[in-house]
């Protein structure tokens, strides 16, 4: 009787856990969908009002005057 109990236990939580692995795969691609429509939004804005404007900024965009300058690495000489 107690192996019968720790069974469908056992068998439960396997249902359980293929449950939430099916909801996060969901979850997931569902996430994947928002973030793509996210960056043509962006996208949309910078060709717009452009990349340096306070509108590209309202949606998320780093403003071009906002960007950090690249440096440039110095190699050092083989010795």
């Amino acid at each position: 009787m107690d192996v019968n109990r720790a069974r469908a236990i056992d068998e439960s939580l396997t249902n359980l856990a293929n449950k939430l692995t099916d909801l996060r795969n969901q979850r997931d691609e569902a996430n994947l969908i928002l973030w793509d429509r996210v960056k043509r939004v962006r996208a949309g804005f910078k060709a717009i009002f452009g990349d340096d404007s306070s509108q590209f900024e309202m949606v998320g965009g780093t403003r071009t005057s906002e960007r950090k300058p690249r440096t440039r690495r110095i190699s050092l000489p083989v010795q």
